[in-house]
């Protein structure tokens, strides 16, 4: 699916979503577009330390969205603790800057974010979209919410509610936007391509995770968007991408 123009003008009775993922603290020189809600699906800083969290919240009160919605990813450490209680019982440090923290430092990390609307596991209702937001992923070199696939990932979307219209996850559903050209292969989540097609089914799923797989698809019902900003080389690059849906009735 090619991506909507940013001039082309808003339908009559519709909301404007402007998606982004993966912009690992490099936000200074993106352009972003006009729209009314930003959806932002994590990796929006290198470790998830409150220095980064604060130059984040910092950027997004600079923007002009009536709504901005965030949720984690597998570089916000800080904001998995029981990842960050595993990280302090290890004999060797794989990440020294945040296992200096002290607990008080990263206790209530998504605070910090005082300029959005944070989903851990949760929804929000804005303008009459029901959003559902979640960070896992399948796990990768033992990064922050990575769980083993299978039951341990279908329990965490399990509890995504039937009637989403939009769900927000940090990782692509197996075979939407999840190509990985270097090991050949696809490495989207098998367990939440069945929930999101077979019971879910939301109008719009927003994703990044997967640098490579930037882009749109559609399965004729849901439309997948990998939101990924920043390209498998770390450069801030690929454009916001926005989506219009037509505003629920009586919101």
């Amino acid at each position: 699916v090619d991506p909507i123009p940013y001039d082309t003008p808003k339908p009559t009775g519709h909301t404007r979503f402007v998606c982004v993922s993966d912009t690992h603290s490099r936000t200074d020189g993106i352009q972003m577009p006009y729209g009314d809600i930003l959806l932002h699906t994590g990796d929006f800083t290198e470790l998830g330390l409150p220095s980064e969290v604060k130059k984040f919240n910092d950027w997004l009160g600079s923007l002009p969205y009536e709504y901005k919605i965030v949720i984690a990813g597998n570089h916000e450490l800080t904001f998995d603790k029981e990842f960050m209680a595993d990280l302090v019982k290890q004999d060797y440090y794989r990440f020294p800057s945040v296992s200096k923290l002290k607990p008080e430092d990263f206790d209530n990390v998504q605070s910090l974010l005082t300029n959005s609307i944070y989903l851990q596991d949760s929804e929000v209702t804005v303008k009459g979209f029901r959003i559902y937001g979640a960070p896992w992923t399948p796990w990768f070199n033992g990064w922050g919410f990575n769980l083993p696939r299978g039951q341990s990932l279908l329990d965490k979307w399990n509890l995504i509610p039937e009637g989403i219209d939009i769900l927000m996850t940090h990782g692509p559903p197996l075979g939407f936007r999840d190509w990985v050209p270097k090991e050949l292969q696809r490495v989207g989540c098998v367990e939440l391509l069945n929930t999101v097609q077979r019971r879910v089914r939301p109008k719009l799923h927003v994703f990044g995770g997967i640098h490579e797989g930037y882009g749109i698809m559609t399965d004729g019902y849901t439309t997948y968007i990998n939101a990924s900003t920043c390209t498998v080389s770390f450069q801030p690059t690929n454009p916001p991408i926005i989506f219009d849906l037509p505003t629920p009735q009586g919101s």
